[in-house]
């Protein structure tokens, strides 16, 4: 059984969320685990170019206001190590020139916090139908 759920999990389509708020990362991480997908996370931009280089990371979804490492320098070197990495940027409202600078540099996409869970599930899965994400 264990192998099982093991194999399952290895299947499951890996979305990682980039958030040094950890109240974001927590509803995320829950919320796509109950829709099946596999989840991954981390405060700053460090820890998420680690995680991207050890794991098969089949969907970003980054917060652009991070301390330290701002998310444009985390999307710019996520893009740079891993060029076909779908990336879906999370912004405050109305921070319109972050969205175009970050869609300028490969981000498919973005969504404005504070967000409608729905509209994000709905978003993830278009871009990234379980089990069926390019690796």
């Amino acid at each position: 059984m264990n192998n099982e759920v093991a194999e399952a999990a290895e299947r499951a389509t890996k979305i990682m969320v980039v958030d040094d708020q950890a109240g974001i990362r927590m509803l995320l991480e829950e919320v796509f685990k109950k829709e099946g997908y596999s989840i991954l996370t981390a405060s700053n931009g460090n820890q998420a170019l680690e995680i991207i280089e050890e794991n098969n990371v089949d969907l970003v979804l980054l917060d652009m206001k991070i301390p330290g490492m701002s998310g444009l320098e985390i999307l710019k070197k996520i893009k740079k190590v891993k060029p076909d990495l779908k990336v879906m940027v999370m912004t405050a409202y109305g921070e319109s020139d972050i969205v175009k600078e970050a869609l300028r540099n490969g981000a498919m996409s973005h969504f404005s916090k504070p967000f409608d869970l729905h509209e994000l599930i709905t978003s993830v899965e278009k871009e990234c139908p379980q089990n069926e994400c390019d690796r």
